[in-house]
């Protein structure tokens, strides 16, 4: 069982002709709420792709947090680990342009009352993987991986947004995802030296005793296991609609992988295919892939190439 420990937000999507500089105004005719906030796009992503989920986080007692409920529910999502504070559910302005790049703006709302506490002993034993981000407090992230690990739960920590991990943490958590920007910036904290992606995934997975997967975008993805071995995966040709939530769909998809038993270079192989397929649709959740989809576009794309 996957156990997702992290935001709920409703997404307020524009399609403008350019993203607004500093300053700048731009209109377009309409907008479209949606559902999102990084645990929840990773929740929904991992369910799609096969697993049996279960999300813990925090909305406020409005529309806006009864509909993002629902709609986990519709998608197989146990939801009894959601809690209900007195601030109003989270918020992000989402902008969107002919490229399919973005420009986010996020109001954290109840989020910030997301507590480890909620989460009780029994749901994180060995049988479970726990998937966090860092639009929460990361207080709560930290105390949620010292009990994981301590009660033999496998934990995965996606750094997005960028943040600072302690080292201590860092050595407890057995999958860390983050992109190239994030990845440089642990990297430096630690006073590791690499600068390509593949050295910051190499240093990383061998300081921190982790698995490190680097996503690179349009390139791909990159994991190094702390045993050594080094795998390249490629993603699908696609020409992109909306990457908002695409490095959602990727943590959520290598997780249910991983917790259905894949091994690491299946699972980069799976993530790498069905982030990109989350590209062809507006907003975070409506492309997110099923098993079945992701299934169908696999051998379009090689095998992860071992490096080392």
């Amino acid at each position: 069982m996957i156990l997702v420990f992290g935001s709920l937000n409703m997404d307020l999507v524009m399609t403008v002709p350019s993203l607004p500089k500093p300053g700048e105004t731009v209109l377009c005719p309409a907008y479209q709420l949606k559902p999102g906030g990084k645990g929840n796009n990773q929740a929904i992503a991992a369910a799609r792709a096969g697993a049996a989920v279960a999300m813990a986080g925090c909305i406020g007692p409005d529309a806006f947090g009864s509909t993002l409920v629902e709609n986990l529910v519709r998608d197989g999502v146990d939801t009894s680990g959601i809690q209900v504070a007195e601030t109003a559910t989270g918020c992000a302005m989402i902008c969107v342009d002919g490229d399919g790049e973005n420009f986010i703006s996020v109001a954290s709302g109840a989020n910030l009352s997301a507590s480890a506490d909620s989460i009780p002993d029994d749901r994180l034993g060995a049988g479970t993987t726990v998937l966090m981000q860092m639009e929460v407090p990361a207080e709560q992230n930290w105390a949620l991986i010292r009990r994981a690990h301590a009660l033999g739960a496998r934990t995965v920590l996606n750094v997005a947004p960028a943040a600072d991990v302690p080292p201590d943490i860092l050595k407890l958590i057995d999958i860390l995802v983050v992109n190239e920007i994030e990845a440089a910036e642990i990297a430096e904290r630690l006073e590791l030296s690499a600068s390509s992606a593949t050295g910051l995934a190499r240093d990383l997975a061998r300081t921190c005793g982790v698995t490190c997967v680097v996503t690179l975008g349009g390139a791909g993805a990159l994991m190094a296991e702390s045993g050594g071995a080094l795998w390249t995966a490629a993603p699908l040709k696609i020409h992109p609609v909306d990457t908002t939530g695409a490095g959602d769909a990727f943590c959520g998809i290598l997780t249910a992988a991983l917790d259905g038993g894949a091994s690491p270079d299946e699972a980069l192989h799976r993530a790498s295919v069905g982030a990109s397929i989350a590209c062809l649709g507006l907003g975070a959740q409506e492309s997110l892939p099923t098993a079945e989809a992701i299934d169908a576009r696999l051998a379009e794309v090689s095998a992860p190439l071992r490096l080392s």
